[in-house]
């Protein structure tokens, strides 16, 4: 594993152990070169996905993208990062169980807003927003109707 400080292409395993879902390897490492220490994490990958945009293009499935489009939707929720680390998880295993190489990204979307208003539905609205591509309040206001989430008059 290549050392993020200096370049080194070897480093040396210090501690290896899983993380709580058991869906990944954490691994404490140490440059020999310059004594940088890190983390890295291993996770399986059962098969490479390919998204289908909106657009028609094709784009390799990032997991990273995932975990950032989620965490801009939680961010300054109280929500455990843990937690959000296990639905991020979730949503990977179920998109690698379909069977498929090729995925549209509406099924992507659409799990991960399943996850998140099962989590959170201020996360959720935040998602479905970008998600949905509201463009005016009543864009909101029909959603959160939709879904039951706007009080009703008096409350």
């Amino acid at each position: 594993m290549r050392c993020p400080f200096c370049g080194e292409l070897e480093s040396q395993v210090k501690d290896s152990r899983p993380s709580d879902d058991g869906s990944s390897i954490r691994r404490r490492r140490h440059c020999q070169q310059c004594g940088g220490r890190f983390t890295t994490f291993e996770r399986v990958q059962l098969r490479e996905l390919t998204i289908l945009k909106r657009s028609g293009r094709r784009a390799p499935f990032d997991r990273e993208k995932l975990v950032r489009s989620i965490s801009i939707a939680t961010r300054k929720r109280p929500l455990d990062h843990d937690r959000v680390e296990r639905m991020v998880n979730g949503i990977v295993r179920q998109l690698e169980s379909l069977g498929e190489t090729e995925l549209p990204s509406t099924v992507v979307g659409e799990m991960v807003m399943k996850a998140l208003k099962s989590l959170d539905d201020v996360a959720y609205v935040r998602y479905a927003s970008v998600y949905r591509d509201f463009r005016k309040t009543e864009d909101f206001a029909q959603f959160l109707s939709d879904e039951g989430l706007a009080d009703e008059p008096g409350e």
